[in-house]
């Protein structure tokens, strides 16, 4: 007993002597100078934040999976439309400007997807693909001007078809400047 009370006030004393350790200077990131990187992003230098969410016009997106008209749901880090077809369907399009084509792939076979290399527009491309959802599917390419492009198509009843027809569609469009 009295040795657990010893090596309990010990480990007390060194908890306290390590938390008194004051260490002068400014934390900043490796390879940046104090004061000069603050991490703030004046987002009034991008005129254009959102304008890969109009890459396609509504109606395009509306024609690619079979419906009348594209409602956006969402503008952000995705692009998302809500598509009024025979049954509903979301439409999500996302395109990281310095994202890896391999790191996508790679990323999607850790998420347990199928993938399948495809070619669209002589650009390579691939699908992704659930067992589990059969009617979803995206579709990723390398984005001309650089990083990827991704086309997540997903109707709420079961696909008509080849359930990767609608976002290989909206890729080709893309990927000939129809847009």
């Amino acid at each position: 007993m009295r040795r657990a009370v010893a090596a309990s006030a010990l480990a007390t004393a060194a908890v306290l002597a390590v938390g008194a350790c004051d260490v002068d200077g400014t934390p900043v990131r490796e390879g940046r100078e104090a004061a000069v990187d603050t991490g703030r992003v004046d987002t009034d230098k991008f005129e254009n934040l959102l304008a890969e969410c109009e890459i396609l016009p509504a109606k395009q997106i509306a024609d690619a999976v079979g419906g009348q008209i594209a409602d956006p749901s969402f503008f952000g880090a995705n692009c998302r439309w809500t598509v009024m077809a025979p049954t509903t369907v979301e439409v999500m399009f996302n395109w990281f400007e310095w994202g890896s084509y391999t790191h996508e792939k790679d990323t999607a076979k850790r998420l347990g997807y199928t993938t399948e290399n495809i070619t669209v527009r002589s650009q390579a491309a691939f699908t992704a693909r659930d067992a589990k959802r059969p009617n979803v599917c995206g579709v990723t390419s390398k984005a001309p001007s650089g990083g990827v492009y991704t086309w997540w198509v997903e109707p709420s009843g079961g696909a008509h078809g080849d359930a990767c027809d609608a976002p290989i569609k909206l890729m080709a469009l893309i990927l000939t400047g129809a847009f």
